[in-house]
């Protein structure tokens, strides 16, 4: 998982250093969350959060119907994941800040990029908009098929494993267009 992260080469600042998850005297963590399942519940949740700000620019930056409206479904759909991931989180009782909110990551728009797509319009915000959602969702089911193969905790595998099947199904969708 963390040569997947690849949140090193990040132009923005680090955010200040966060305390480890809880750890027991087992070396695990508290709750039958593996320091894995924390780190890619962090990290799942920081993708979906910079994914949907694409998602929500793209409606107005289109007059292709049908691209409109699959950036509105895949927001919708990012929403409800977003909301099982959070809850899952608070559940692993991680930190309450998350080490990879600002950083630009493998799957993730960058700042440029998303400055890029709020000036584009048609083709040119298409080809923005195509592109980082790709890039998202391809890395996200790497990071989904990591956390099925190495996390410890049933719930955080099975969310991996539903959102590997979402993003297969999306990928197709934006294939389609």
């Amino acid at each position: 998982l963390a040569v997947l992260l690849g949140c090193g080469g990040s132009a923005e600042p680090a955010p200040p250093a966060t305390p480890p998850p809880a750890v027991s005297t087992t070396g695990a963590p508290a709750g039958g969350f593996s320091v894995t399942d924390t780190a890619w519940l962090q990290l799942a949740i920081a993708m979906d959060e910079r994914a949907l700000t694409v998602l929500d620019l793209m409606p107005a930056r289109t007059t292709d119907p049908a691209l409109a409206e699959l950036a509105r479904r895949l927001s919708a759909e990012h929403r409800d994941e977003l909301a099982r991931l959070r809850a899952l989180y608070t559940r692993s009782a991680g930190p309450t800040t998350n080490p990879h909110a600002g950083h630009d990551m493998p799957g993730m728009a960058t700042g440029n990029t998303l400055t890029a797509l709020a000036r584009a319009k048609g083709t040119d915000a298409a080809y923005i908009f195509s592109t980082a959602m790709r890039a998202h969702i391809d890395q996200s089911i790497l990071l989904a098929q990591a956390e099925q193969r190495s996390g410890t905790e049933p719930a955080a595998k099975a969310l991996a494993a539903d959102i590997e099947r979402s993003r297969t199904d999306q990928r197709g969708r934006l294939d389609a267009l």
